[in-house]
């Protein structure tokens, strides 16, 4: 039996075995049922709080890679902002920079184009100009030869050449002499002859001048050739160093519508002239002449240095003359008394020889003196034998 106390009254009772382990079952299963329901209640709430926390963790999760994602979105848009503003920015400067050489090479170009077109006008208007003078020239040459006679055509192309030489007279040639030829003594002459000089009145430079045009050809005398021989005959009567032929012959040549044409393989310092270098001949020649006189004075200077540098050598080679002489005296006789000293070296030398003759003589002698023995002198001397032996008896007798 087991007694079993009520909870509630207090009171003891007994129950068998079989009723106890009843009643201890439905206790049992009273407070497994309460204590199931309590821990399933407890484990709902902590399920829930659990799953609460979870979800809250999740969400703060969630939100934070969320922020994550957005602020790594947002640097992902701010840097792709500012790669767009700096392709933006260098295509910009690309293309401002290519703008601009456009608009250099276009400016270059309309400048290029103006110089050109200028250029082209200027060159254009000066050839025009040039050709213009040029027939303005040929149409007054053939206005004067068909207005003037004659004469009257050499007369003014003399005047012409003498007007342009007094005009500038005054500055240029201040010392000159230019006057027409008028000296016909020997059957010719020239039309004018050119002279200058120095402030020494040294003639620097003569010119004899010839000038000739159409009208003065004759069935002979057409070509500028024709009239060379007696221009060079008329300089060399002159005494001029040049012979110049202004000419108007010849109108269509192009050799001598150059301007100047010397003709040095005909005649020595003789040229061709049109009128147009009458005066920067002069200029040319006496230019050349002026420095052909300093170069002569340097060169008579140098000459008279050079003379006087002779004279020094003269002097100097008659020292060195003298010099050498008495040095060929002095060596002669320092020869001489060097062969003596030779000689006088050798009759010693002799003598030295002979000297050291003796000596080995003497050195010999002493030798053979030193090797002298009684035994050597008294061999083969019979006398000397016979009493070395009479003592060699004596002494055993006397033991």
């Amino acid at each position: 039996m087991n007694e079993v106390v009520c909870p509630h009254c207090k009171k003891a009772f007994k129950v068998d075995e079989t009723e106890y382990a009843n009643i201890v079952k439905q206790v049992r299963d009273s407070e497994f049922d309460l204590q199931l329901h309590e821990r399933l209640e407890l484990a709902e709430k902590e399920k829930e709080n659990a799953v609460e926390i979870a979800e809250n963790r999740i969400t703060s999760n969630m939100q934070q890679v969320a922020a994550s994602k957005d602020t790594e979105i947002q640097n992902l848009k701010a840097k792709v902002d500012a790669k767009e503003v700096e392709q933006k920015l260098a295509i910009t400067l690309a293309v401002s920079a290519v703008e601009k050489e456009r608009d250099g090479l276009k400016n270059d170009l309309k400048q290029a184009a103006l110089e050109k077109q200028l250029a082209e006008t200027s060159l254009k208007d000066k050839y025009e100009t040039q050709i213009k003078d040029r027939d303005d020239a040929i149409e007054r040459l053939r206005d004067m030869k068909a207005r003037l006679s004659t004469k009257m055509v050499g007369e003014t192309l003399e005047q012409h050449c003498e007007t342009e030489f007094n005009r500038i007279r005054a500055t240029a040639f201040p010392r000159a002499y230019f006057e027409k030829d008028n000296d016909a003594r020997t059957g010719s002459k020239g039309d004018y002859i050119f002279r200058d000089s120095d402030e020494a009145g040294i003639e620097i430079v003569s010119i004899m001048f010839e000038m000739k045009n159409e009208s003065d050809t004759t069935a002979t005398k057409k070509k500028n050739e024709d009239f060379l021989k007696e221009l060079d005959k008329d300089r060399t009567e002159k005494g001029c160093e040049y012979a110049i032929l202004v000419s108007l012959l010849e109108p269509d040549s192009e050799l001598y519508n150059t301007g100047i044409v010397d003709v040095f393989h005909r005649y020595p310092k003789m040229y061709i002239v049109r009128p147009q270098f009458f005066l920067p001949i002069i200029t040319l020649l006496r230019n050349a002449a002026m420095k052909s006189l300093e170069y002569k004075t340097e060169l008579a200077l140098v000459k008279a240095q050079n003379v006087d540098i002779t004279n020094f050598e003269d002097d100097l080679n008659t020292f060195k003359k003298a010099f050498g002489k008495n040095y060929e005296l002095a060596s002669r006789k320092f020869q001489k008394a060097i062969d003596e000293i030779d000689k006088s070296i050798d009759h010693l030398q002799k003598t030295k020889d002979a000297l050291l003759g003796t000596d080995r003589s003497l050195r010999i002698a002493n030798d053979k003196a030193q090797d002298v023995t009684i035994k050597k002198l008294t061999r083969r001397n019979p006398t000397m034998e016979a009493k070395f032996e009479e003592l060699s008896r004596q002494e055993p007798s006397d033991d």
